[in-house]
C-alpha cells in the first residue's frame, strides 16, 4: 500500500478530502484534511434528485483545488467516492464524466449498505470497544445505520433521510409534522432491536455533541470517543429544535455554518431516541473517508487490525521513539512492580495496561525537546493518542508521563481532571510507580539486570552491580503518603 493515500467524499452537503500517511504497515496518521460546503444536492431534491447546474460547478472546482493538494503532498493513491446525492440523480453521469476528462479523476459512487458499512467500519476499528452498539450517520442525502459489536459490523441499512433533503421537502415549507410522518415512517425500516448503546458519526452528530461538550464545561475539547447519557442528549434535541432564531442557536454553541440543517438532522436523532431506548451516546470524530482508507488498508486482513494492535499508539512508537529496547523494558519494569505492588496500595488491576502504556509512552517527548519532555509527552498523547481509547485512559496514560521523573500529580490538574482520572491516591501511586521504573533504569543495561520482591512494606531490588545512579536518582522521587520503603542489595 502506498505510504500516503488521499480520500475524497462528496456528499450531499460538503466536499471533505483527507491525507493519510503511514508510518509501518498498519499504523497511520492523519497529514492534512479539508472541506467545502459546495451542496452539490442544493435544490436537487425539488426536481426528483436531479442536480443543478451551479451546485455541480462548484463542486466540480473544489474537487480540481483538492486533487491539486493531493499532488502537493505527493500522494501515491487517490480513492474518491460520492454517495446519496450523486446516487441518487438521474444526471449524475454527466458529472462522472467530465470530472472524469477535464480532471483525470474516477468517482466511485457507492450504494447506501455500502457507505453505512463503511461508516460503522471506522468505528469499530477506531473507537473504544462496543458491543450491542447502532451506528447513525446523518448525511445530507441519507442516513445510514449499521450494527456493530466489538469488531463485526452487520445489519448495514440506509435510508432516504438527510438534512437537505428533510430541508427543501418540509422544513422550507414550515411543514414540521410532515418531516415527522416521514421521518417515522422511514424508521419502521430498521430491525425491531434493543441496542445499548448509539454511535453518532457525521456532521450533525458531532456538531450536537461538541455544543452539549460546551454546556458541561467538559475538561477536554475532543470529540472523538465523548460518551455521555441518551437522556442528555434527548434534553439537548428538545432544545434545539425548540429554538426560533439563529442567536438562540448560537446560545446553544450551534455554529453558523449549521444553522440551516441542525434541526433536520436533530429531529431524525429525537425520532430516533423516541423508537429506541439506548442507554449510552458515543460520539465518532471518524467515518466514511476513515473506512474508505481503512478498507483498502487492511484489505488483506478481513477489515480487521491484529489482536491487541493499536494504530496510535504504533503511529507515536514509530515517530517519536528511537530507543524502543528502554521504552519496552520500562513498559515491563512497571507491570512487574504494579503486580508487586498493587494489593498494598490497594489498586484495581484495570489500571495495569494504562500504567504500561504510559511507561512505553514516556519517551516520545523527548524526541521533541530533553528538558521539556514530559510537557510534549502529555500533548502528544492528550492528542495523537485517539483510536480506541476512551477519554478516562487518555487522561490517566497523558497525567503519568506529564508528571513521571519529575513529581506528584499537582493537585490543580488532580482537580480540574477529577471526573476522567481514577481517584487521588490510585493517580499518584501510578506516577510513582513509573517514576519508579525510570529511576531503575537510570543506567540504560542491555538488558535488565536486576530482580525485585516485595514484602511487608519494602521494595527489594537486587543486583550484582551498585545502581549508582539509580540509587542517587530515588533521593530525589517525592515519596507517597503511604510508607513505602526501598532496599538495595547489590
Amino acid at each position: 500500500m502506498a505510504k500516503r493515500v488521499a480520500v475524497i467524499d462528496i456528499g450531499s452537503n460538503s466536499i471533505r478530502m483527507a491525507v493519510y500517511e503511514r508510518t509501518s504497515r498498519y499504523a497511520f496518521h492523519l497529514l492534512f484534511e479539508e472541506k467545502s460546503k459546495v451542496r452539490i444536492s442544493e435544490n436537487a431534491y425539488k426536481f426528483e434528485g436531479k442536480l443543478q447546474a451551479l451546485p455541480m460547478q462548484r463542486t466540480f472546482d473544489a474537487l480540481h483545488d483538492l486533487i491539486k493538494i493531493t499532488q502537493s503532498f505527493k500522494t501515491r493513491k487517490l480513492l474518491c467516492v460520492a454517495t446519496s446525492a450523486l446516487r441518487d440523480a438521474p444526471n449524475a453521469k454527466e458529472f462522472l464524466k467530465k470530472v472524469k476528462d477535464k480532471l483525470g479523476c474516477n468517482i466511485k459512487i457507492i450504494s447506501g449498505e455500502k457507505e453505512a458499512y463503511l461508516g460503522a467500519l471506522s468505528c469499530s476499528a477506531l473507537l473504544p470497544k462496543q458491543t450491542n452498539a447502532l451506528s447513525i450517520d446523518i448525511g445530507g442525502g441519507s442516513t445510514e445505520f449499521s450494527s456493530i459489536d466489538d469488531t463485526t459490523v452487520s445489519g448495514t441499512i440506509s435510508l432516504d433521510l438527510g438534512t437537505i433533503r428533510l430541508k427543501e421537502l418540509y422544513f422550507d415549507s414550515g411543514d414540521i409534522d410532515g418531516a415527522i410522518k416521514y421521518i417515522d415512517k422511514e424508521l419502521q425500516k430498521l430491525p425491531s432491536t434493543a441496542y445499548k448503546t448509539l454511535i453518532g458519526i457525521g456532521g450533525t452528530f458531532r456538531a450536537l455533541s461538541s455544543a452539549i461538550m460546551k454546556q458541561e464545561s467538559y475538561q477536554l475539547s475532543k470529540a472523538h470517543a465523548y460518551s455521555y447519557s441518551c437522556d442528555t442528549l434527548a434534553a439537548f434535541t428538545n432544545e434545539i429544535l425548540a429554538t426560533k432564531t439563529d442567536s438562540q442557536l448560537r446560545a446553544l454553541h450551534i455554529k453558523s455554518n449549521r444553522y440551516d440543517v441542525i434541526k433536520p438532522g436533530t429531529l431524525i436523532i429525537q425520532r430516533l431516541l423516541k423508537k429506541i431506548a439506548f442507554k449510552k451516546i458515543v460520539t465518532s470524530g471518524v467515518g466514511l473517508r476513515e473506512g474508505v482508507f481503512l478498507a483498502d488498508l487492511l484489505r488483506n486482513s478481513q477489515h480487521k487490525f491484529p489482536h491487541n494492535y493499536n494504530c496510535s499508539v504504533k503511529y507515536l512508537l514509530d515517530t517519536h521513539v528511537c530507543d524502543t529496547t528502554f521504552s519496552t523494558q520500562l513498559s515491563f519494569l512497571s507491570k512487574k512492580l504494579f503486580d508487586l505492588s498493587a494489593e498494598y496500595f490497594g489498586i484495581n488491576t484495570k489500571y495495569r495496561y494504562e500504567l504500561a502504556l504510559g511507561a512505553k509512552l514516556y519517551p516520545i517527548g523527548s524526541s521533541i525537546h530533553f528538558y521539556s519532555q514530559n510537557k510534549h509527552a502529555y500533548y502528544l498523547i492528550q492528542n495523537a493518542l485517539e483510536y480506541g481509547f476512551t477519554h478516562e485512559s487518555n487522561t490517566l496514560i497523558a497525567t503519568l508521563c506529564k508528571y513521571a521523573n519529575d513529581k506528584l500529580p499537582a493537585k490543580s490538574h488532580l482537580q480540574k481532571y477529577s471526573d476522567l482520572l481514577p481517584d487521588e491516591e490510585t493517580t499518584k501511586v501510578l506516577t510513582y510507580l513509573l517514576s519508579l521504573s525510570i529511576i531503575l533504569l537510570s543506567h540504560r543495561p542491555k538488558n535488565i539486570d536486576f530482580s525485585l520482591s516485595f514484602e511487608g512494606n519494602t521494595l527489594k531490588v537486587s543486583s550484582k552491580k551498585d545502581l549508582y545512579l539509580a540509587q542517587d536518582n530515588l533521593k530525589k522521587l517525592k515519596p507517597l503518603e503511604k510508607k513505602f520503603k526501598i532496599i538495595f542489595n547489590s
